[in-house]
């Protein structure tokens, strides 16, 4: 029965990474990004890897998603 979390997992993965490529809106990218990087925690959890779990969450979802907002917020919001 946990095979279909870990399934639902990986396509939620797999949509978010092809999502991130199609999206124009940078914002938009970033969030979905963001998500991407919370739910590979989740997996690294499933995995029994607690330590990388916490450092993608830290790093993954909240760093690099604080850093990209403040990039973001120095630019135009908008792709050309």
């Amino acid at each position: 029965m946990i095979w279909i979390l870990d399934l639902l997992l990986l396509l939620f993965l797999v949509v978010c990474a092809i999502e991130v490529m199609r999206t124009r809106d940078l914002l938009s990218a970033v969030i979905i990004f963001s998500s991407y990087s919370l739910v590979m925690a989740i997996v690294w959890q499933q995995l029994n890897a607690p330590d990388i779990a916490i450092t993608e969450a830290a790093v993954g979802a909240g760093i690099t998603t604080m850093l990209f907002v403040a990039a973001i917020s120095k630019t135009s919001r908008w792709e050309e």
